[in-house]
């Protein structure tokens, strides 16, 4: 893998040339030579509804060409801090077995894991954060600071318990998330049943309706968001359509009346100094939306996440 000088040169070259990785980082598939593996994980079979996230890590690699080294905002320079590198997708050989398809991303991330890579991943959609779980949390059960629409904490549908909009439940019934230890921000939208989202009431994550988050603002979010999570490992799981349409129209279930863009970098370069094991972006869905403007965001906010994930590792190591 080339080293961080090769990388730095890389980056100022112009944004057009050159193989589309992740943030323009260097591929491999040397896991000791990596502290921090982006990855794609193109997969939808989750979806209930609009298909397509299966295609966002391949527009979103496309767009972060347009990342550049360094946060203006906190001044962090993840490159200059670890080793980060683009180490490919977890690929589904059989994407027609939801459950098994469930067991091929899990397995790709327990390698990762067994070789201390700390995972930023892009989706696909957001039944791949259980498989993500199932490998890094191994040890026992985790936080999570959870950005979405909807609280993911549905029960079957269809005849399936794996589908995008359960994950959170299966997480806390197989003992990999804490739910007192969860926070979930940017809910809203209108619902098929009353009590959809009431087993994150009832385990007891916080969750933060829109009108709240409206309410009293992104400072006391972030103020709550902390206080639950803690100083234990905690996970970031950002999913686009907790941003109105406006900003991510590409996406499978948007929801009008959601956070900024801006509300949104405010919220994860707030979660600085907690101690973070990884992160995702999904449910970028480019069929949606041919501007490419949602899987820009969605780049943007896979960067902010790097960001914050790459001084929370330093940190640890001293």
């Amino acid at each position: 893998m080339n080293d961080r000088r090769d990388h730095t040169e890389q980056m100022v070259q112009p944004r057009y040339t050159g193989m589309a990785t992740f943030m323009r980082a260097p591929f491999t598939e040397d896991l000791s030579q990596v502290d921090i593996g982006l990855v794609g994980v193109p997969f939808d079979g989750g979806v209930t509804n609009r298909t397509g996230a299966r295609h966002g890590p391949r527009e979103i690699r496309n767009q972060s060409s347009l990342m550049r080294k360094i946060n203006q905002s906190s001044g962090i320079s993840p490159y200059d801090l670890c080793r980060v590198a683009d180490i490919g997708d977890a690929w589904v050989q059989s994407p027609f077995h939801l459950e098994t398809s469930l067991d091929e991303i899990q397995a790709f991330f327990d390698t990762l894991h067994g070789a201390g890579v700390v995972p930023l991943s892009a989706g696909g959609d957001h039944s791949i954060t259980l498989p993500i779980f199932r490998a890094i949390a191994k040890d026992g059960p985790i936080g999570m600071v959870h950005i979405d629409a909807h609280c993911d904490t549905a029960d079957d549908y269809l005849g399936s318990k794996f589908h995008h909009g359960a994950p959170f439940r299966r997480a806390v019934d197989e003992g990999l998330l804490d739910p007192k230890r969860t926070i979930q921000i940017g809910i809203r939208g209108a619902l098929s049943f009353r009590d959809l989202w009431q087993f994150s009431h009832d385990t007891g994550m916080r969750v933060v309706y829109m009108e709240e988050f409206y309410e009293i603002g992104y400072k006391a979010v972030l103020e709550e968001a902390r206080r639950v999570v803690g100083d234990g490992p905690t996970y970031i799981s950002f999913d686009v359509d907790g941003l109105d349409p406006v900003y991510a129209p590409g996406t499978g279930t948007p929801e009008v009346g959601g956070l900024t863009t801006i509300e949104a970098q405010l919220l994860v370069r707030g979660l600085r100094g907690l101690n973070l094991i990884g992160g995702d972006v999904v449910e970028v869905a480019p069929p949606f939306d041919p501007s490419g403007n949602t899987a820009l965001v969605g780049a943007t906010m896979m960067f902010e996440i790097l960001c914050v994930l790459a001084d929370s590792l330093a940190s640890r190591r001293g």
